[in-house]
């Protein structure tokens, strides 16, 4: 152990959006769903963690950081319990210490790990099943642990379960009291349906007033439509979405993704006192997409809205620049947005010959500055390890690159 070289690995892991949502635990310290769930990973370019973890004989106690601030976190805790244990069994049953292990040292080592994101943190935008998702993946790549690791990220958050998956992805609710069976699996790789395109329309980058923990506990509790939900809806929708997205059939993908997202936010309203994740742009969204459909007389976009006033819709690319350039016009940005750019991610380009009829529809008021900005973004491939030794977050000491001066001590 005369080597005090710091081992790093550093990883960037996607936001997953949810077309059928996961909302109620059975079991909250283990974080097993009351149903199965659906989601889409997207593109880590546009949305993602980075994370990277490293490990030192010299370190003094594990430290987390997260966004430029040292934080304490149970579930972060208990993600890098789970890892080191699973390094340890896997150590028991093969004792060399070949290029595919790790010395068995190493896993009595504090770690350091720093974390951070490049969009808005609990906004709505599922900060947390990118984060959990990166750290799991991260750590797992630092002890070389192998195999589904999706029910470590699980432990973070219940959704960044999905996020260890490139495509469209579905995490079981399982039935194993010990969570076992509650794990996430690929349904399609990314490149199934290359057509799929997401946009996402940044209502607020404000940290929301309910956490989705808080939240979906008191759904649970008192919320007789979340029960009946979860008996007579869950199945029959998830199959159906499962289906569309396997033919194809954007039709039924968007109808039942819509009104997934529209049962979710009556639950959240039945839950007492009442949840409101959404706010009066939002419904103005919806109401542009019916609009935009009825106009085409067939489902063109779909919306859906997790727990936050964002809203991100699934579009085929025939349909991009036109939608975009509608938003502008009923959205435009406002003045103080000036030197940021409005529209980010993939290119759009400019339509002039937009029909009036879709620029002047009565129930769509113009309103400067309701939207903050736009995501225009793909499907994506799921965690990844960064190469480049220079996007680490840590530096040689171990120690965060950047952060916040409340931090340093």
């Amino acid at each position: 152990m005369g080597d005090f070289k710091i081992n790093s690995v550093t990883c960037k892991a996607p936001v997953n959006i949810a077309v059928i949502k996961y909302w109620g635990k059975r079991d909250t310290k283990l974080i097993l769903p009351l149903n199965s769930s659906v989601s889409f990973t997207l593109c880590t370019e546009h949305l993602c963690a980075t994370t990277t973890a490293a490990v030192s004989p010299t370190f003094k106690q594990d430290q987390i950081w997260l966004n430029g601030e040292k934080i304490e976190n149970s579930r972060l805790t208990a993600c890098l319990k789970e890892i080191r244990r699973r390094a340890r069994k896997r150590k028991s049953v093969s004792d060399n210490d070949t290029d595919d292990n790790i010395p068995l040292e190493m896993l009595n080592w504090n770690v350091h790990i720093c974390s951070k994101n490049n969009f808005p943190t609990a906004a709505g935008l599922a900060s947390s099943a990118a984060g959990y998702a990166c750290l799991a993946y991260c750590l797992a790549k630092l002890f070389k642990v192998e195999g589904n690791i999706s029910d470590i990220a699980r432990l973070g958050s219940g959704s960044a379960s999905r996020s260890m998956f490139g495509g469209a992805v579905q995490w079981d609710m399982g039935w194993d009291s010990s969570g076992s069976d509650s794990i996430a699996r690929q349904l399609y790789p990314h490149t199934h349906w290359p057509e799929l395109k997401v946009v996402i329309l940044v209502v607020s980058d404000q940290q929301k007033k309910v956490s989705s923990f808080s939240g979906m506990q008191g759904s649970v509790e008192t919320s007789e439509l979340l029960q009946y939900r979860i008996k007579h809806c869950v199945a029959s929708r998830l199959d159906a979405v499962v289906n569309a997205i396997g033919n194809k059939d954007f039709e039924t993908f968007a109808v039942n993704t819509m009104k997934e997202s529209n049962q979710f936010h009556a639950v959240c309203l039945d839950t007492y006192p009442p949840i409101s994740y959404l706010n009066d742009t939002s419904h103005t969204i919806q109401n542009l997409v019916h609009s935009f459909n009825k106009y085409h007389q067939c489902a063109k976009v779909a919306y859906t809205f997790d727990a936050g006033p964002n809203a991100t819709l699934y579009m085929l690319e025939e349909s991009v620049d036109l939608f975009i350039n509608i938003v502008q016009h009923y959205f435009p940005p406002s003045s103080s947005t000036i030197g940021e750019p409005f529209v980010r991610g993939l290119p759009v380009n400019l339509i002039d010959n937009i029909d009036e009829n879709l620029l002047n529809l009565k129930s769509i008021p113009t309103t400067p500055g309701a939207i903050k900005y736009i995501i225009n973004t793909a499907v994506g491939s799921g965690p990844e390890v960064v190469m480049d030794p220079n996007e680490s977050l840590l530096g040689e000491d171990g120690l965060p690159k950047e952060y916040k001066e409340s931090s340093q001590h």
